[in-house]
């Protein structure tokens, strides 16, 4: 039943916007300060998802299929979707939860990334992206390519996942002060206390695991994914074809409904509605992001969480050249405003 995917995509979008799961921050934190926490979470959830991957494979519930590796398309759309989150002002899922939080310029931003992604997949540029995106190597995964048991890879992404964790948890300083809080028990500790990013990290690995059977169960053998469901969506409303509502359409909306439900409980929903320089950037970025996840074959979600997860080559250049893309917009939007805004002080000290 693709109910299930609604379901999934309404626990899945309330974790995002209440944790704050955005890797946007992430990659641009790693190339402007050094800050690796969130990028550290990440990797936490990408060990959890491996973890239960290749436990539900073992055991038959699953079927993890050997695929090849689009180099040349991971390179490039990796590159193109890191750049345009920042001019977003979000990844695919960030994009989502703002949008549900009544933030203007992730609508822009998200319909022109569904958009785009349509046009990449399934209108007149489907031929480029098929083009680009056959160029390939084969045996797409480190277990694939080497021989070895992927859950060796499986131990080695654990132990990493445990240091982050334990070296930040070290690094903790003092909590900050807070109001008091005006809600008990569990009330408290979804709508109003602040999500920890490596809880949040966990919720979100187990969600993805749990996800991918209930796909299958569809006839999708796939797990959680943004841009092909975006893009059916748009060729649905577009066209009015049923078969394009599958598991993973149903999973978007669940996303956006249920930001929108965690916005509302926390009283963080307020209508926000940017200047115009902004709104052109949230298309700028929202254009980039789907022509970029169409070509790499997907975004944040599909290559960062679940392609690396699985480890294919595919998931893990994409997220490099994502993060790459991230750091060259960040100094490119971000370093030159400190700048300028640094000029004018400097002035007044010398006068």
């Amino acid at each position: 039943m693709i109910t299930t995917g609604l379901i999934v995509g309404l626990v899945l979008g309330f974790v995002f916007q209440r944790g704050r799961f955005c890797v946007t921050g992430a990659f641009r934190d790693l190339t402007l300060t050094g800050n690796t926490r969130w990028f550290s979470a990440l990797i936490v959830l990408i060990a959890v998802h491996s973890v239960g991957l290749f436990l539900l494979n073992s055991y038959g519930v699953i079927t993890l299929e050997a695929t090849p590796f689009p180099w040349l398309a991971s390179i490039v759309g990796g590159l193109i979707f890191g750049f345009a989150m920042v001019y977003a002002g979000g990844c695919a899922t960030g994009t989502y939860y703002r949008a549900g939080e009544g933030l203007v310029g992730s609508w822009f931003a998200l319909i022109f990334y569904a958009l785009f992604s349509a046009i990449m997949k399934l209108g007149p540029l489907a031929g480029f992206t098929e083009g680009i995106r056959g160029i390939t190597l084969d045996n797409g995964s480190l277990q694939a390519s080497t021989g070895i048991s992927p859950w060796v890879f499986v131990a080695i992404i654990s132990a990493l996942a445990i240091w982050v964790t334990v070296y930040h948890a070290r690094k903790l300083k003092m909590p900050m002060a807070t109001l008091p809080p005006r809600k008990t028990g569990l009330a408290h500790l979804l709508t109003e206390k602040r999500w920890n990013p490596f809880v949040t990290a966990v919720v979100i690995g187990i969600i993805a695991t749990i996800a991918w059977p209930l796909s299958a169960a569809t006839g999708r053998n796939s797990g959680l994914g943004i841009t092909t469901p975006s893009a059916h969506l748009v060729g649905y409303l577009s066209t009015g074809d049923t078969e394009l509502i599958d598991w993973g359409v149903m999973l978007v909306i669940g996303i956006l409904v249920g930001s929108l439900i965690a916005a509302k409980a926390s009283g963080e929903f307020r209508l926000r509605v940017p200047d115009q320089a902004t709104i052109v950037k949230s298309v700028i970025g929202g254009v980039g992001m789907g022509v970029g996840a169409a070509i790499a074959g997907g975004c944040t979600v599909g290559n960062a969480m679940v392609s690396t997860a699985q480890f294919e080559y595919q998931g893990w250049v994409s997220m490099v050249f994502m993060i790459a893309g991230a750091g060259i917009a960040a100094k490119v939007s971000i370093k030159p405003k400190k700048s300028q805004a640094a000029a004018p002080a400097a002035e007044s000290r010398t006068v």
